[in-house]
């Protein structure tokens, strides 16, 4: 199983949002954000910040896939 927070950018980009902007609004930092654009693991106290500034629940913003479904290989 793998993490995709494909969902989190298309709330961004429904909002008008940047990446940058994400985490100015809800103070994480670059190197978290990096982690995210490679669905990559981050901490729940990073999904919390984030899902506080943009008001929405965890399984708005990110989902758990097989690694079949990514296509690749762990």
């Amino acid at each position: 199983m793998s993490v995709s927070y494909k969902k989190l950018w298309h709330i961004l980009i429904d909002r008008n949002m940047k990446k940058k902007d994400l985490e100015i609004k809800s103070g994480i930092s670059h190197y978290q954000m990096c982690k995210l654009a490679n669905d990559k693991d981050v901490t729940t106290d990073i999904i919390g910040a984030i899902c506080t500034a943009l008001n929405v629940t965890s399984d708005q913003i990110m989902e758990f896939v097989s690694n079949d479904d990514k296509g690749g290989v762990d």
